[in-house]
């Protein structure tokens, strides 16, 4: 598959197909690096492993209380 290299701003730019973002399971604001090596540039996907458990309950001070929540009826529930 060929592109071409297009102004876009003051900088440049190269349309990635949806074909090609769909292979390599790439979205639109996904992060990518970009690696110059041997003449080629490589464009990496940034892949981040899910958070640790401490990672996502590093904010939380233990002092959350459940409470019920009363939503009302919308038919002929059985109360």
């Amino acid at each position: 598959m060929y592109t071409t290299v297009q102004r876009w701003g003051n900088s440049n730019a190269i349309r990635l197909p949806k074909a090609i973002l769909e292979t390599v399971r790439l979205a639109e604001n996904d992060q990518v690096e970009l690696i110059a090596e041997g003449g080629f540039i490589r464009i990496q996907p940034v892949r981040r492993a899910p958070p640790s458990l401490e990672e996502l309950f590093a904010g939380y001070a233990g002092d959350y209380a459940c409470a019920e929540a009363d939503t009302g009826t919308l038919g002929r529930e059985v109360l």
